[in-house]
């Protein structure tokens, strides 16, 4: 007992300053209360015999149904594979050994590269990331109270904001370039704002083939070679390869085909709406889902054996008295979650829409939306939970605030997903002791709460924790002030993501770059 005394830090160690400088000191990376890929899977929404019975359903629907419209390059490939197509209904259709080969034969411990290698993400398990995605065509301006058509420089401005925020893991396209009417210019500027915005992991769709082919050819430019681009791949396509139900988009899947052969990882994207293009009943719409992904899958293997591809199981669901969708419903949390659980099954990376808001801007009902749908999913141990943050008027919307707020709002969620850690050094009977018969009976002074204040703790930077008294002796701070306030300081700045003045100015010798150079 007297060596243990001894040998336990003095609770005043180093005094106030010291400790306040402590306080202030950044954590490396492992020592964080949150950070990128903490482990989820303790919310399960399916019994085990529930996910058997959905694969089983999916499998059917593939043997019995199949999908149609699949490119003549995707027919052939596809039935080389083992595939079977029928000229009489120009359907393919998947026996259950091929779904079980392409199963085998799909790539399991995928990691999604970043420019900056301290923003790679490990896609394994139940590793959870949180991120942006919605290709909204408005932006929330929450100055002005009025949605207005989003543009180029709103891209870039998130992209800029997302590498200020420690927890938006990746940058997917969220806002759509309306003020850019060429599909081919829409695409190459799409990528270029999202590059020079952030050095976290991109994702982004492309429109046709050849406009692949162009931004291919740009990001072999910024990566510094095919050979470089192809060591460390650092964007994903997003990728709509079907159209429920069962439909191939065969002109998605084309893309799909060359940025496979390019070395680029994809997101198979099935995306239907319960009631309206998948069944009604959660657990239809759930199947649908899953046997359009699993053809996507034997599609990806098909092509490539092994190409790097996330299991997108996207199911939305409406507001069945309108036919509105309703992103930020319980019911889109159930379905996301057991999307996670489903590609836990399959041991595959898996990709779901997350915390989304029906709210036009951020209030309190966004931010229960929000809530509910990304700590939902995180529990789930969804490895890529996209639309996680910014997102509102059921996908139309995005707003740079509510991005900024939805950050402390994700801190909260990982927090949850973290859970508690039952040790030795938490479980300290003899601490307890020493406080409770022999100090000052409390734990204040104790040196384990100051390494616990950083490191089992999270702070919200913007969210208000303070007193009535005290939030009112400081002039009533509100929240979304708080908020626009740190986006001007951001945007204020100058990108961390910009490339070098030589590559830059090649690249717009290149291609038609729209984004003025003193926005950089």
């Amino acid at each position: 007992m007297d060596d243990q005394k001894t040998a336990r830090p003095s609770r005043r160690s180093g005094g106030r300053n010291a400790r306040k400088m402590m306080r202030a000191a950044p954590l490396a990376a492992d020592m964080r209360p949150v950070r990128p890929g903490m482990t989820g899977g303790q919310y399960k929404p399916l019994t085990e015999a529930e996910v058997v019975r959905i694969h089983e359903a999916a499998v059917q629907i593939l043997e019995e149904i199949g999908l149609s419209l699949a490119p003549e390059s995707g027919v052939k490939a596809m039935r080389a594979y083992g595939a079977v197509y029928s000229p009489k209904d120009e359907r393919i259709r998947f026996p259950r050994t091929i779904i079980d080969k392409a199963l085998k034969d799909a790539n399991r411990q995928m990691t999604l590269f970043a420019r900056d290698p301290k923003h790679d993400l490990t896609l394994s398990g139940t590793r959870v990331h949180y991120g942006t995605a919605g290709a909204a065509v408005h932006l929330a301006n929450l100055q002005t109270g009025e949605y207005e058509e989003s543009t180029l420089e709103h891209l870039f401005q998130a992209a800029k904001i997302v590498d200020h925020l420690d927890n938006v893991h990746f940058f997917q396209r969220c806002l759509i370039a309306r003020d850019i009417t060429d599909n081919r210019a829409m695409d190459l500027n799409t990528l270029y704002a999202s590059i020079v915005g952030t050095t976290k992991h991109i994702g982004t769709a492309f429109t046709e083939d050849a406009f692949a082919h162009d931004c291919i050819d740009m990001l072999h430019m910024v990566a510094g070679g095919e050979a470089a681009w192809r060591a460390r791949p650092f964007v994903l396509n997003s990728n709509c390869f079907v159209v429920p139900p069962l439909k191939f988009a065969t002109e998605s899947c084309e893309v799909m085909e060359t940025c496979i052969k390019a070395g680029m990882p994809v997101l198979l994207l099935s995306a239907g709406q319960a009631g309206a293009t998948a069944p009604a009943p959660l657990a239809g719409a759930l199947a649908q889902a899953v046997a359009e992904c699993l053809a996507g899958l034997v599609y990806v293997q098909a092509i490539q054996p092994g190409a790097p591809a996330v299991f997108g199981t996207w199911p939305f669901v409406a507001d069945l008295r309108s036919g509105a969708m309703c992103s930020g419903s319980a019911e889109q949390a159930i379905l996301t979650a057991a999307c996670a659980q489903m590609g836990q099954h399959y041991d595959l990376p898996t990709g779901a829409p997350g915390g989304m808001a029906d709210a036009k801007f951020p209030d309190a009902q966004a931010g229960s939306e929000h809530g509910i749908g990304n700590v939902t999913a995180g529990l789930a141990g969804l490895n890529m939970v996209y639309e996680a943050a910014g997102m509102y008027g059921s996908l139309l919307g995005f707003s740079l605030e509510g991005l900024i707020i939805d950050n402390d709002v994700l801190g909260q969620c990982l927090r949850t997903v973290r859970g508690l850690e039952v040790s030795d050094e938490n479980l300290d009977i003899e601490r307890i002791k020493s406080v409770c018969l022999e100090g000052p009976g409390h734990y204040l002074s104790e040196a384990q709460t100051l390494a616990k204040m950083q490191t089992e703790y999270f702070y919200p930077e913007l969210s208000d924790r303070l007193s009535p008294k005290e939030w009112a002796e400081v002039g009533k701070p509100e929240l979304i002030a708080a908020a626009v306030k740190k986006k001007d300081q951001i945007l204020a700045g100058r990108t961390s993501a910009a490339l070098s003045p030589e590559l830059d100015q090649r690249i717009r010798e290149t291609f038609p770059i729209y984004l003025p150079k003193e926005l950089l």
